[in-house]
């Protein structure tokens, strides 16, 4: 598949003026970059470091397994088979590229790559699997809400040192008929067995968000900071 332009438009919300911290949050499949803005308060930051929060737009692209319809994703799937996908590992990497820009900006404005945190909901936390584990340099964190690593082969063949010790929040609902339990399961399995320390919680929940991941998230966060 070609490559797609890429939407520069690009949504930003700082908690305070002057922000020490950035977090990079990925939309998942066919939504955009406004969808988890509402997010931000949730998280009541307010005693936290100032934090620019950056949610950017996947191109839209035809999406061979929804019938060939045009959508924000961030990589075609091919193919669903079970809690199996078939994906477009060139998108992919095409997407990673942009994720790799998108931390360059927030380095020329000031922020240091190890107080960047990659977050992503859905299509957009397997992204942050895939961008995150092989990042050439140190970064905060990954947040994978709902998420899953949709090639480990191009994980293997560019896996960073770097980021092998890098803290993973990564949550997924147990009645989620999207994305299966289980592919949330396998990805941090995945990640375990190349050394990261990953903090895993599930919710009885379909695939969404709901207060106790937020909460948790919250608290998992606000350790990252301090330590930052």
């Amino acid at each position: 598949m070609s490559a797609q332009p890429y939407d520069p438009s690009v949504v930003e919300v700082e908690t305070a003026p002057d922000p020490e911290f950035a977090v990079i949050l990925m939309h998942g499949l066919g939504a955009d970059a406004n969808d988890f803005v509402p997010l931000v308060p949730e998280l009541r930051l307010a005693d936290a470091p100032a934090m620019r929060f950056v949610f950017p737009n996947a191109p839209e692209i035809p999406v061979t397994a929804n019938n060939g319809y045009v959508m924000r994703a961030w990589y075609d799937i091919l193919s669903f088979e079970g809690i199996n996908r078939r994906v477009d590992e060139a998108g992919i990497e095409t997407s990673v590229a942009f994720v790799r820009e998108l931390v360059a900006q927030q380095n020329a404005r000031g922020i240091a790559s190890e107080r960047i945190f990659l977050a992503g909901f859905s299509q957009g936390g397997a992204m942050t699997y895939q961008a995150g584990l092989t990042h050439p340099e140190k970064l905060a964190g990954l947040i994978v809400l709902s998420g899953y690593i949709p090639s480990k082969g191009l994980i293997d063949a560019s896996f960073s040192d770097a980021n092998r010790d890098t803290p993973i929040f990564a949550a997924h609902g147990s009645f989620d008929d999207v994305l299966n339990v289980r592919l949330g399961e396998e990805a941090v399995e995945f990640a375990r067995e190349q050394g990261c320390t990953v903090e895993w919680n599930t919710y009885p929940m379909p695939h969404s968000v709901c207060m106790e991941e937020v909460e948790a998230l919250r608290e998992w966060l606000g350790a990252r900071l301090r330590e930052g």
